[in-house]
């Protein structure tokens, strides 16, 4: 057993995170029991896992040898008391509903071994009013970004009852994995990343709904503009090399009022309206013609893999405390 003592993994849940967290944790050398009570979804994984290693092999990511090694420590199972068993470690990665969960985890408590550690996938819900008091201090949140096999990104939140031990457990785990864990120091609904998405997509649907710019337009501008300086810089050490005066003379004259929440986005509403849902459905914002959502999928994960190599080995620049 390694230093965390992690070694067996179930997976709840085997949809769009539950089949790719199924495949991070093989990645990482566990052994993964991949539970869904829907026998399509289950029917479903091992292709999406298979189209996935795929890309991690052409890109060069991964040797075929460990993924087939990684395939070959997934086991499916319909049943969530066999796949809790002998876990370890639980992952959650059911529907965001309070019922779904709540049903979950009272399984989980009488399922699962005394010392497995549980770990949410949740979004925005908090999980921890959920979670069985008598197991709180090996409870916590593992949020992970699709797809996770490449964004490294993994948000650690205890819940009051959290120990520390859990913690650094899955801090441990998830950096050996290769993974980047930020640790929260106290619970919030989306996180960091999500929470500055939302504000994100709250000025953009402003923009669309209020005529200032279209689609490719708004993209352009976040793809050639804030995005380049992102994944160098981050937000705050941006604000480091403007200078932190210009921030203050900024944020003391108001400059910008975010937009008030509407609860929804009229363009967003005719688009779904006329079938125009995405990807799946072969245009959402943009026409993406006649290719397979499979074939844009993997084109997808080949950009996100160069620019993440890129990343790699040009460095990352860190601030001293």
């Amino acid at each position: 057993m390694t230093d965390h003592g992690i070694r067996r993994v179930a997976v709840l849940g085997a949809g769009t995170m539950g089949h790719a967290l199924a495949l991070v944790h093989a990645l990482g050398g566990l052994d993964v029991a991949l539970q869904d009570n829907s026998s399509a979804a289950l029917a479903r994984a091992p292709g999406l896992i298979d189209t996935a290693l795929a890309t991690l092999i052409e890109e060069g990511e991964i040797e075929a040898a460990a993924a087939k090694q990684a395939v070959a420590r997934i086991a499916l199972t319909p049943d969530p008391a066999t796949a809790v068993a002998r876990a370890d470690l639980v992952v959650e990665a059911v529907l965001e509903d309070e019922a779904v969960k709540r049903a979950v985890f009272a399984l989980v408590d009488a399922r699962a071994p005394p010392h497995a550690l549980i770990a949410s996938n949740t979004s925005y819900l908090d999980p921890f009013p959920l979670m069985p008091a008598s197991r709180a201090a090996s409870c916590a949140v593992a949020h992970w970004y699709t797809p996770p096999y490449i964004v490294d990104l993994v948000d650690l939140c205890a819940g009051p009852g959290t120990a520390p031990a859990t913690i650094a457990a899955l801090d441990a785990l998830y950096a050996g994995f290769g993974k980047r864990p930020v640790i929260m120091k106290k619970f919030i609904p989306g996180y960091v990343a999500n929470r500055i998405q939302a504000a994100i997509s709250l000025e953009v649907f402003k923009l669309l709904d209020e005529g200032y710019a279209d689609a490719a337009g708004i993209d352009a501008a976040i793809r050639h503009g804030l995005a380049l300086r992102i994944p160098v810089l981050g937000h705050l050490m941006k604000a480091d090399f403007t200078g932190l005066e210009l921030t203050q003379r900024l944020l003391a004259a108001r400059v910008y009022e975010p937009p008030a929440p509407r609860g929804g986005s009229d363009t967003l509403d005719a688009l779904i309206a006329a079938g125009r849902t995405g990807v799946l459905a072969g245009a959402g914002y943009f026409d993406y013609g006649d290719r397979p959502p499979a074939e844009l999928f993997r084109e997808r994960d080949r950009r996100l893999l160069a620019l993440k190599r890129h990343l790699r080995e040009s460095g990352e620049m860190r601030g001293g405390a």
